[in-house]
């Protein structure tokens, strides 16, 4: 795919994605999506991602929009809103594409792309990845990557949160 030229360029709708995901497999690429809320963007996130991408030529990331982030992890989430976290992601040289999504799972996004791949972090294994029969009813592949969950944002937060109370 062609590289472009601002982080904002990368970050697409999901129709414009669909495109060029078809423009990819006419040129024989590859293509995984890999997906989460990336509230608070740590080492474990970025060796997931770098894991991801080392799957195929492309990696397109799907990240929550803030109401979901706020149901999945609660009303004090997201620290940073869709488009932000989508921009910082999208400065990732691993990331070719971020897409925002607003559903209860990635599901929608999977099954109106179809990637060969759906990365999924090591908190997960391939049975218990809820999207795993869509992916399989297109023919593509749930894998799991990245270093062991040692990193969490919620973890993160709480380090942040209890050096900046006063003593």
């Amino acid at each position: 795919m062609a590289e472009t030229s601002h982080p904002l360029d990368k970050i697409k709708a999901l129709t414009e994605l669909r495109s060029l995901v078809a423009a990819a497999r006419a040129a024989g690429k590859r293509v995984a999506l890999a997906n989460g809320c990336f509230d608070l963007l740590h080492v474990g996130h970025v060796r997931y991602l770098q894991a991801a991408r080392a799957l195929a030529d492309t990696l397109i990331v799907a990240i929550n929009d803030d109401s979901s982030v706020r149901l999945l992890k609660g009303e004090a989430r997201p620290l940073q809103d869709q488009l932000d976290r989508a921009e910082i992601l999208a400065s990732l040289a691993c990331v070719d594409f971020v897409v925002v999504f607003d559903t209860p799972t990635v599901a929608p996004v999977l099954e109106e792309l179809q990637p060969d791949f759906h990365a999924k972090g090591t908190d997960y294994s391939e049975e218990t990845v809820p999207e795993r029969q869509t992916v399989a009813s297109y023919g593509g592949r749930t894998v799991i990557v990245g270093d062991r969950k040692s990193h969490s944002s919620r973890d993160l937060i709480a380090r942040i949160t209890c050096n900046a109370r006063p003593r």
